[in-house]
């Protein structure tokens, strides 16, 4: 699958960054990220591993690409997603073999660790290597040794370890499908990659770049998006981040028929999005908001404190608002309106 390609925002805080054009790929003005750019920048040339960690969809791969932009290696950047490999495909795969290996290897076979040698070797999905797969890496990262299949003396390489994975290496280790000293051993370096949803200054740049990145690619004019798509986009929290953003305003403008963005598909995708954690949402004793409540609110009450949180947040936008509640537009604006009935009558 064709990642997401971003470019450069030019801000005030990018001037405080050394290598700027090492993040050109990247867009964003939030200063969570400027803070993990200029962590890389101080620890990218230390050829320690790093493990790269966030939700699916944040651009971990693009974080890859940059600390191989800063590290300055001459060698290739090599990625490897190994989610899914079982041993063998795993050590074929990054350590090769030689010819006579195994039945069927007429010929000799470099792996990917040969190919990155000199430069990095960013393996995605880390937290999927079976036991066995994470015994051999450990040893690749500590040693700099590996063992090609079929091949009795191990070979070396003095390729850069970067590691990603959406997965809580932690946990793992404590259900015993993750080895501790292998958990470590990673996260020499650690960077955390923000969610889209902690990130929300960033969506108007992202949506921009999106939309005539579509148009480009569907040789159609840039629609403009409207005002209220940043505000419906402002109450989503994005389970898949970046990457659904993109997949969304791509839907988007492949439908578009007219000047103005329509607001249709963003709506049908939350809508759907919305449908599908009912079916997952935890128990109401483990999600509720009034859990450490003293006193508990009227139903009533309750009800509108509700009400103004969702039209707060829809930035007044009651079609937006309704939506987050479930409810229809007309009978969002008919409860509304009593409301407001019943305040001018009290202050009479």
């Amino acid at each position: 699958m064709k990642d997401y390609k971003l470019r450069p925002m030019n801000t005030n805080i990018s001037k405080t960054l050394k290598r700027p054009e090492a993040f050109a790929e990247i867009i964003t003005s939030n200063t969570q990220m400027f803070s993990i750019f200029q962590y890389l920048e101080s620890v990218a040339q230390t050829l320690e591993p790093i493990l790269i960690t966030g939700e699916t969809g944040v651009g971990k791969e693009l974080i890859a690409r940059c600390i191989h932009k800063l590290s300055g290696v001459k060698g290739n950047l090599v990625i490897v997603n190994v989610a899914g490999l079982d041993d063998n495909v795993f050590s074929d795969t990054l350590f090769g073999h030689v010819r006579g290996a195994f039945t069927g290897a007429d010929q000799t076979r470099r792996g990917l660790v040969e190919q990155s040698s000199g430069g990095t070797l960013f393996l995605d999905e880390i937290g999927d290597l079976s036991h066995a797969s994470q015994v051999k890496l450990l040893r690749l990262i500590q040693e700099g040794e590996y063992l090609p299949l079929g091949q009795d003396e191990p070979s070396y390489t003095d390729a850069r370890i970067v590691t990603a994975t959406n997965e809580d290496l932690w946990g793992l280790q404590r259900a015993g499908k993750f080895r501790k000293d292998l958990n470590f051993r990673l996260r020499t370096h650690h960077v955390h990659i923000p969610p889209l949803s902690e990130r929300m200054d960033d969506i108007e740049l992202l949506v921009e770049h999106f939309l005539a990145e579509a148009a480009n690619a569907l040789n159609m004019k840039k629609p403009t998006p409207p005002k209220e798509l940043f505000t419906l986009l402002g109450t989503y929290s994005f389970p898949g981040n970046i990457r659904e953003l993109r997949a969304m305003i791509f839907e988007a403008v492949s439908r578009h028929t007219s000047r103005i963005l329509s607001l249709d598909v963003f709506k049908a995708h939350i809508a759907r999005e919305k449908e599908n954690r009912a079916t997952k949402e935890p128990k109401i004793d483990e999600a509720s908001p009034f859990k450490y409540l003293k006193e508990l609110p009227s139903i009533k009450r309750a009800t509108l404190m509700l009400v103004a949180e969702a039209v707060r947040r829809a930035n007044g936008n009651q079609s937006i608002a309704a939506k987050m509640l479930g409810i229809s537009q007309p009978a969002l604006s008919k409860r509304l309106k009593i409301e407001r009935e019943k305040s001018v009558l009290k202050i009479q």
